[in-house]
């Protein structure tokens, strides 16, 4: 399936319209490789010559996240949160506390903890998140580590 068609399918599923500007949001976010925020998306959208307001932008990622097509990670030490396409994988990350840089980790280091929590509680856990904040190499070189 193409990204156009997912994007188009996705928004159907969730009982949204496809607009222009939610189309170009999820696409911006579809490419995207680490999470961005509102004023990334806000920038890279006029840049593109798609007209929209700030206050556009913060709603309608708040709506597709509210619908599951985006996923927000608030962040420890900046009141901006970060959205990135939901592309229904169980990811973590490494959050740097000096240039906010988040590296994902390949393995969920919780699986075996989760399951031994489960059978020793007897309460069925849906699911977690987890984010480590530290400072990246290049922040470590700069001395930005506290």
């Amino acid at each position: 399936m193409e990204m156009n068609d997912d994007i188009k399918e996705r928004l159907k599923e969730c009982g949204l319209k496809n607009t222009k500007h939610r189309k170009a949001i999820l696409d911006f976010m579809f490419c995207s490789r680490v999470p961005a925020s509102a004023e990334q998306v806000y920038i890279q959208m006029n840049g593109q010559g798609t007209s929209i307001d700030l206050s556009t932008v913060y709603r309608t990622l708040e709506t597709l996240r509210e619908k599951g097509l985006l996923i927000k990670h608030d962040r420890l030490n900046d009141t901006r949160a970060l959205y990135e396409y939901n592309r229904m994988e169980h990811k973590h990350y490494l959050v740097c506390l000096g240039c906010n840089k988040m590296l994902p980790i390949k393995d969920c280091p919780l699986a075996e903890y989760e399951r031994a929590l489960e059978k020793a509680t007897n309460f069925v856990i849906a699911g977690h998140k987890l984010d480590i904040f530290g400072y990246c190499a290049e922040c470590q070189e700069k001395g930005l580590q506290e």
